[in-house]
């Protein structure tokens, strides 16, 4: 079978290996996952996001974001508080010990790119830029 006619499913299996070795990075370097990693970075790149904003921001339905961020709050790593203009809405902020864990996670994830573009090569570029465009589409 070509590889064209296996796309999928090799991106699911690049996917699936790529999650397991960064889970497994990131827990023990901050004891986060990869997909909680994606939340806090959102929440540090945009302080004051809603759970909605997030959840969109991360392409993922509220009920799957709602309880991750129970998990970062309970951890101590995300704050929430009332949305001072809707009156359901909560806003997230990283806590003290949230920045501290992304400033541990960076070291990490720089040395996951660094690995990634030697065995990328000059792939790594369009191949970053299609991966975000995969994650956009449709």
């Amino acid at each position: 079978m070509a590889a064209d006619e296996r796309l999928f499913f090799l991106l699911q299996s690049a996917a699936h290996r790529l999650r397991v070795d960064g889970d497994r990075r990131c827990l023990a370097a901050a004891g986060v996952t990869t997909a909680q990693l994606g939340a806090l970075l959102a929440v540090h790149d945009q302080p004051g996001l809603t759970q909605r904003a997030l959840a969109a921001e991360l392409g993922q339905r509220e009920s799957a974001v709602t309880p991750m961020i129970g998990r970062l709050t309970e951890a101590g790593l995300i704050s929430r508080q009332p949305h001072p203009e809707q009156h359901r809405a909560l806003v997230l902020n990283l806590t003290e010990e949230g920045n501290s864990a992304i400033a541990r996670l960076r070291p990490v994830i720089a040395q996951f790119n660094r690995e990634l573009r030697a065995l990328l090569g000059d792939a790594f570029g369009p191949t970053s830029q299609a991966l975000k465009d995969l994650a956009r589409w449709p």
